[in-house]
Formats: structure tokens, sequence, C-alpha cells
């Protein structure tokens, strides 16, 4: 198991270019099952949980082809339908939550889709109602193994049909919209997630032949059609990252340059680091941050303590939540940090704590954070990285704090950033990489 043994006190410098989003890649590729002819992506992330997804559809029986870094070739012509009954499929989709969204493109080409319940960060209850409840509107036959866990949907006849979905779920969205496009006549989806992500997916099957209308909004409308072809999509730069590197600036007192971050499809982002006092300029598609010895937390009209929530999408994205709780302990002035929509993913503030910071945990959901405006700085301390975005906030803590931290279950991180240790000490960080 490696850890990460992290050198704090160092300032960064120069400029990083964030990977392929992440969340965008999980969905495109499991929509290459769609179609029988080629589907060409670029800008793939060579991350934990993407490669995972790759060596799964090529188990499944899709011919894929690395044609250049960070580029594949994906081809579904026949899938082995043996093999989702193997123990291997089984393991495999166990560890990876995207797997879920293998279940939509197989219903609609196949009319049949199987899968366990998959894994991923433990960071709450994070349902799947969403996902089965859309397959049943169009027709599918859903059955739940108790005893293995195992997912069962059929439905060889999807009908279009009118859905409100009860939550704007991103993969929910996504996997309903995967299996309506090859539905008979037209499927009406309400309260649809619009994150550029799902967007990027639109457009991706519209070139691939879908209709799908209303794009960018919470109402889609999917005229179904018989056949799906080839494509060539390029995934979004990942706006997780982008959001981690403007707070590792912010904790490190560092001026840096992030590159081609697609600034338009970051939304809200930039604003609510700028009222937590974070100076960033838009230079063209580039976002730079001037080195701050300080930033102050803004406070309400009325002089009421600063809150930072997440929502759905044109609100501010949960994954982020985490860096901001961490950035905002060394801000000046106070906020209350609301995470609605897991009950786990706070959890990890008792390692900020131990390295000194204030925090008051209310409840689940919500922690206020009283900055040290960089007066105290955080100390160094052994700790283990619970999931993706908590590991990454807490290598920024140890980024900042005084002394050596040791990081531990750092293949969490390995799940999201692709050699982040090599990319930030090439910036000026001191991060090791020891395998124990």
């Amino acid at each position: 198991m490696a850890i990460f043994k992290v050198e704090g006190g160092h300032r960064l410098s120069g400029s990083i270019t964030p990977q392929g989003a992440k969340n965008e890649a999980l969905q495109i590729i499991c929509a290459t099952l769609l179609t029988s002819e080629r589907v060409t992506v670029h800008n793939v992330p060579q991350i934990l949980d993407v490669m995972q997804l790759i060596e799964l559809l090529r188990r499944m029986g899709v011919e894929i082809e690395r044609i250049a870094e960070g580029s594949y070739t994906f081809r579904a012509r026949d899938i082995d339908f043996e093999y989702l009954k193997s123990d291997d499929y089984r393991q495999r989709c166990t560890r990876l939550r995207g797997s879920v969204m293998l279940i939509g493109p197989m219903l609609a080409r196949f009319g049949m889709g199987y899968v366990p319940k998959p894994g991923g960060d433990k960071i709450g209850r994070r349902r799947l109602d969403t996902h089965f409840l859309g397959f049943q509107k169009l027709g599918a036959k859903f059955d739940f193994d108790i005893a293995e866990e195992f997912f069962m949907v059929e439905g060889r006849n999807l009908k279009g049909t009118y859905m409100l979905l009860d939550e704007a779920s991103v993969t929910g969205t996504a996997n309903i919209i995967m299996a309506a496009v090859m539905a008979r006549g037209t499927t009406t989806i309400y309260n649809a997630a619009c994150e550029p992500y799902i967007q990027q997916l639109c457009r991706m099957l519209n070139r691939m032949g879908a209709r799908i209308s209303g794009i960018a909004s919470n109402l889609l409308t999917i005229e179904g059609v018989d056949l799906l072809g080839g494509t060539k999509h390029t995934l979004l730069p990942d706006m997780i990252e982008v959001g981690s590197f403007i707070g590792m600036a912010a904790m490190t007192r560092s001026e840096l340059t992030i590159k081609e971050v697609s600034y338009d499809n970051l939304g809200i982002i930039p604003a609510q680091f700028r009222r937590l006092g974070i100076q960033l300029e838009q230079q063209g598609d580039d976002i730079h941050i001037p080195q701050q010895d300080h930033y102050s937390i803004d406070t309400f009209m009325d002089g009421s303590i600063m809150t930072i929530a997440d929502a759905p999408w044109p609100g501010l994205t949960p994954d982020l939540l985490s860096i901001f709780l961490v950035v905002a302990t060394q801000a000046k002035g106070s906020v209350l940090i609301h995470q609605k929509m897991f009950e786990s993913r706070l959890f990890f503030v008792d390692k900020l704590i131990d390295m000194g910071a204030q925090i008051i945990l209310c409840d689940p959901h919500r922690a206020t954070v009283i900055g040290h405006d960089h007066n105290i700085r955080l100390r160094a301390t052994r700790m283990t990285s619970p999931d993706i975005r908590a590991g990454v906030a807490l290598l920024i803590a140890a980024m900042s704090a005084e002394g050596v931290s040791t990081i531990q279950n750092i293949d969490q991180i390995d799940r999201g950033y692709k050699e982040i240790d090599t990319r930030l000490n090439a910036l000026g960080a001191r991060i090791t990489r020891i395998e124990e």
C-alpha cells in the first residue's frame, strides 16, 4: 500500500494543465457500447477509475486501441454475455461506481443489462433508485438479487415516455438518456441534471445520430432512433482539478497559472473562490492566481456568516466542498460549509482538527470553519485518505503545514488524480511516494 510523505511549507510556481474530466470520461466510455461502429475519445485521463472501466469494457469484448497519449478508440461489435455472469465481471464492477452506467447503453442496444452493486467512495448513501425508476418508466423490468447484490434489467421494446426525476442525479440522468436514445417514440425527462458533462454526452450522442433537444436545461426531449453510428469526442478539462489547484495556490500562498480550463464550463466555481477572498484572473482560457499572503471571507449583506453549499448545476458541485473547507482554515473570517448531498463527506475534518484547524462539526452535513488568516500554520500529522476529494483536501492541508505529514490510502487519490505527486513536485512541492 503506497503512502505520501509531504513536506509542508513550500510555495508553488509555474503552470499546470488539468487532466480530462473523470466524471465525463466514465459516461462517455460507457456510451461507446451504444454502437458497433468505432468511437474515438480524446483527452482521456489516465487515472485508476477510468483505466479500470476501460479494462472492464475490454474484457466484455469491446475492441479498444490506445492511439496516442490520452486517446483511445472503442468498437463494441460483439459483447461476451457469458462474461457478464462471471466472478471477474462482478469483482471489477464492485470496485467502480461508474459501472452502473453500463446498464443504460446495454439495455438500449441489447435489451438487457446486468451489474452488481457498484463500489466507489464511501461518502454516505448514494442511492440508485433514480436510475432504475427511469428504466421502468421506459418499460424495462427490474430485479435486484439481495443475496447476491446483483441488478438485472430487461426490456427489448423500450417505449418513450414522460418522466419527472425525483432528484437531478448526474449518473442517473446519463444512464436514462443512454437507455432512451433508441426507445420507440419520444422521451421527456424533467428535472434532468444539466452539468457540462451531461451536455457533452448529449452532444456526442447527437453526433452519433441521436435526437436530443433541450441540452443545457433540466428538460430534455429525446426522439428515439433505430441505430447509432461512430464519432469522435474530446473530453472537457476536469473542473474538480481546476478547483483543487485554485485552493492549493491559496493555501500555499503561491502564484500559479492553470492552463486551458474551459472557463465557460466552470460555472459558479471561480465566483465561489472569490467569496473566500481568493484573487484569480481569467487570461483567455487560463486562470492566473497571484500570490496572496492573506484572503478574507466575505459576509452576507446583513453581516451574517457566509455559507457555501453544494447544489445541482448550475450550483456548486459537491465534489469541491472538501477543497473549500480546507482552504477556509487559513482564511480571515468564518464560513459555514453545508454539504447537502452526502452525509459522510465531512467526517474527514477530524484530521484537520488534529492539525490545528478550528472547525466545529455541527452535524453530518454542516461544519463551521474559523480561519487562522495564516497566522497559525497547521501542524504535520499522520492521516488516511477516506475518499478521492477528501484525500486531495488533506494533501493540500499537508502542503501548507509545518513539518512532514504522512497520508495513507493514497490509492483513493490516484482514482481521481493522475500522477498528482509528480505534477505538483514539478511546481515546487515536496511529495514523496513510498510503498509500505
